[in-house]
Protein backbone atom coordinates (compact mmCIF):
# COMPACT_ATOMS: atom_id res chain seq x y z
CA UNK A 1 0.00 0.00 0.00
CA UNK A 2 1.36 3.45 -0.79
CA UNK A 3 -0.07 6.30 1.39
CA UNK A 4 1.19 9.68 0.16
CA UNK A 5 0.50 13.65 0.30
CA UNK A 6 2.03 15.64 -2.93
CA UNK A 7 2.53 19.26 -2.30
CA UNK A 8 3.85 22.24 -5.19
CA UNK A 9 6.86 23.74 -4.42
CA UNK A 10 7.64 26.86 -5.58
CA UNK A 11 11.51 28.07 -7.11
CA UNK A 12 11.69 30.71 -5.00
CA UNK A 13 10.85 28.00 -1.72
CA UNK A 14 13.38 25.43 -2.78
CA UNK A 15 15.68 24.15 0.38
CA UNK A 16 19.21 25.62 -0.18
CA UNK A 17 22.01 23.49 -1.67
CA UNK A 18 19.66 20.99 -3.09
CA UNK A 19 23.14 19.15 -4.57
CA UNK A 20 24.04 17.98 -1.14
CA UNK A 21 20.81 15.52 -0.84
CA UNK A 22 20.79 12.37 -3.02
CA UNK A 23 19.31 12.46 -6.10
CA UNK A 24 18.03 9.81 -8.92
CA UNK A 25 17.71 10.33 -12.75
CA UNK A 26 13.91 9.03 -13.53
CA UNK A 27 12.23 8.67 -17.03
CA UNK A 28 8.83 7.05 -16.47
CA UNK A 29 6.25 5.87 -19.37
CA UNK A 30 2.90 4.64 -19.29
CA UNK A 31 1.44 1.82 -21.00
CA UNK A 32 -1.90 2.26 -19.14
CA UNK A 33 -3.51 4.85 -17.10
CA UNK A 34 -6.71 3.10 -16.12
CA UNK A 35 -5.49 1.07 -13.69
CA UNK A 36 -1.80 2.28 -14.27
CA UNK A 37 1.05 0.06 -15.52
CA UNK A 38 4.15 2.04 -15.59
CA UNK A 39 7.62 1.76 -16.63
CA UNK A 40 10.31 3.37 -15.00
CA UNK A 41 14.04 3.65 -15.05
CA UNK A 42 15.18 5.28 -12.22
CA UNK A 43 19.30 5.35 -12.08
CA UNK A 44 20.46 2.19 -13.54
CA UNK A 45 17.33 0.22 -12.27
CA UNK A 46 14.22 -0.46 -14.42
CA UNK A 47 10.60 -1.20 -12.77
CA UNK A 48 7.41 -2.32 -14.11
CA UNK A 49 4.52 -0.87 -11.79
CA UNK A 50 0.61 -1.30 -11.09
CA UNK A 51 -1.40 1.20 -9.16
CA UNK A 52 -4.67 0.64 -8.36
CA UNK A 53 -7.10 3.33 -8.35
CA UNK A 54 -6.94 6.12 -5.32
CA UNK A 55 -5.49 9.37 -4.25
CA UNK A 56 -4.29 8.99 -0.62
CA UNK A 57 -3.67 5.86 -0.53
CA UNK A 58 -3.39 3.03 -3.14
CA UNK A 59 -1.96 -0.62 -3.97
CA UNK A 60 1.24 -0.71 -5.45
CA UNK A 61 3.50 -3.28 -6.84
CA UNK A 62 6.72 -3.23 -8.22
CA UNK A 63 8.45 -5.58 -10.59
CA UNK A 64 11.55 -5.42 -11.86
CA UNK A 65 13.09 -5.24 -15.25
CA UNK A 66 16.10 -5.80 -17.52
CA UNK A 67 17.43 -2.84 -19.21
CA UNK A 68 16.14 -4.42 -22.90
CA UNK A 69 12.38 -4.91 -21.02
CA UNK A 70 12.40 -1.51 -20.81
CA UNK A 71 13.77 -0.19 -24.25
CA UNK A 72 11.54 -3.29 -25.57
CA UNK A 73 8.34 -1.62 -23.17
CA UNK A 74 9.53 2.28 -23.61
CA UNK A 75 8.58 2.54 -27.49
CA UNK A 76 5.22 1.18 -26.61
CA UNK A 77 4.28 3.78 -24.28
CA UNK A 78 1.07 6.02 -24.25
CA UNK A 79 2.01 10.33 -24.41
CA UNK A 80 5.02 11.58 -23.27
CA UNK A 81 7.70 9.54 -21.42
CA UNK A 82 8.45 11.66 -17.74
CA UNK A 83 11.90 12.77 -17.23
CA UNK A 84 13.14 14.34 -13.67
CA UNK A 85 15.00 14.40 -11.07
CA UNK A 86 14.15 13.27 -7.63
CA UNK A 87 15.82 14.67 -4.47
CA UNK A 88 15.92 12.57 -1.07
CA UNK A 89 15.65 15.39 1.48
CA UNK A 90 15.29 14.11 5.18
CA UNK A 91 12.00 14.83 6.80
CA UNK A 92 11.20 14.85 10.82
CA UNK A 93 9.98 11.60 12.41
CA UNK A 94 11.99 9.57 9.96
CA UNK A 95 10.13 10.39 6.99
CA UNK A 96 11.81 10.96 3.47
CA UNK A 97 10.81 13.85 1.28
CA UNK A 98 10.86 13.13 -2.33
CA UNK A 99 11.26 16.20 -4.33
CA UNK A 100 10.83 16.10 -8.16
CA UNK A 101 11.97 18.47 -10.30
CA UNK A 102 10.72 17.77 -13.70
CA UNK A 103 12.65 18.50 -17.15
CA UNK A 104 10.77 19.48 -20.87
CA UNK A 105 7.83 19.37 -21.37
CA UNK A 106 7.08 20.00 -17.48
CA UNK A 107 10.33 22.19 -16.82
CA UNK A 108 9.48 24.49 -13.98
CA UNK A 109 7.07 21.57 -12.11
CA UNK A 110 8.19 21.09 -8.19
CA UNK A 111 6.38 18.36 -6.78
CA UNK A 112 7.20 16.94 -3.54
CA UNK A 113 5.70 14.03 -2.09
CA UNK A 114 6.24 12.15 1.42
CA UNK A 115 4.89 8.78 1.75
CA UNK A 116 3.44 7.62 4.90
CA UNK A 117 3.13 4.33 7.19
CA UNK A 118 -0.26 4.89 7.91
CA UNK A 119 -3.31 7.25 6.87
CA UNK A 120 -3.61 8.67 10.02
CA UNK A 121 0.39 10.03 9.81
CA UNK A 122 -0.33 11.21 6.00
CA UNK A 123 -3.77 12.96 7.64
CA UNK A 124 -2.17 14.61 10.79
CA UNK A 125 1.38 15.46 9.18
CA UNK A 126 2.11 19.32 9.24
CA UNK A 127 3.90 20.05 6.02
CA UNK A 128 7.58 22.25 6.61
CA UNK A 129 6.84 25.99 5.13
CA UNK A 130 8.31 25.50 1.68
CA UNK A 131 5.64 23.24 1.15
CA UNK A 132 2.84 25.33 -0.91
CA UNK A 133 -0.49 24.02 -2.26
CA UNK A 134 -1.62 20.44 -1.02
CA UNK A 135 -2.40 18.74 -4.52
CA UNK A 136 -2.77 15.07 -2.76
CA UNK A 137 -6.46 14.66 -4.05
CA UNK A 138 -5.97 16.36 -7.64
CA UNK A 139 -4.93 13.95 -10.17
CA UNK A 140 -3.91 16.69 -12.45
CA UNK A 141 -0.96 16.30 -10.75
CA UNK A 142 -0.38 12.50 -11.53
CA UNK A 143 3.13 11.43 -13.09
CA UNK A 144 0.21 9.36 -15.33
CA UNK A 145 -2.43 12.06 -15.96
CA UNK A 146 1.09 14.13 -16.95
CA UNK A 147 1.65 11.74 -19.54
CA UNK A 148 -1.59 12.50 -20.98
CA UNK A 149 0.46 16.44 -22.68
CA UNK A 150 0.79 19.40 -21.50
CA UNK A 151 -2.18 20.24 -19.77
CA UNK A 152 -2.89 23.92 -17.44
CA UNK A 153 -0.58 23.47 -14.61
CA UNK A 154 2.28 25.88 -15.47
Amino acid sequence: MEIERKFLVKKENLPENLEQYPCKEIEQGYLCTEPVVRIRKSNDKYYLTYKSKGLLAREEYNLSLTKEAYEHLKPKADGIVISKVRYVIPEKDGLSIELDVFRAPYEGLLLAEVEFPTEEAALTYQPPQWFGEDVTYSTKYHNSTLSKGKNDIL
